[in-house]
């Protein structure tokens, strides 16, 4: 199995939608890359303020493979351009072999 681990950093006046992201942007998410390799999603909320980040969320995959294919895919596109509609925090991906 290998992830990637997406967050959106905590920033004074920074926007983040939680109910758009839960919603409509991780459904998108598992719809484009279900049938890629993607085998689960677990968004990660703070606990309070204070964390460093707004949220995250754990993108489960087959094996490092799938996440290239996947990204490599045309369904990905949709994916990046939705950001918008939740958040204007440029996101950190990090990812697990």
């Amino acid at each position: 199995m290998a992830n990637l681990v997406v967050s959106y950093p905590q920033a004074e006046g920074a926007r983040f939608d939680a109910a758009y992201y839960r919603e409509t942007h991780i459904p998108l998410v598992e719809e484009s890359w279900g049938g890629l390799g993607l085998t689960g999603a677990e968004i990660l909320w703070p606990a309070d303020a204070a964390q460093p980040a707004a949220a995250m969320v754990v993108l489960r995959f087959a094996d490092s493979a799938a996440i290239d294919t996947a990204l490599a895919s045309p369904a990905t596109a949709a994916v990046m351009a939705d950001i918008a509609n939740f958040t204007d925090i440029q996101p950190s991906i990090y990812r697990t072999a």
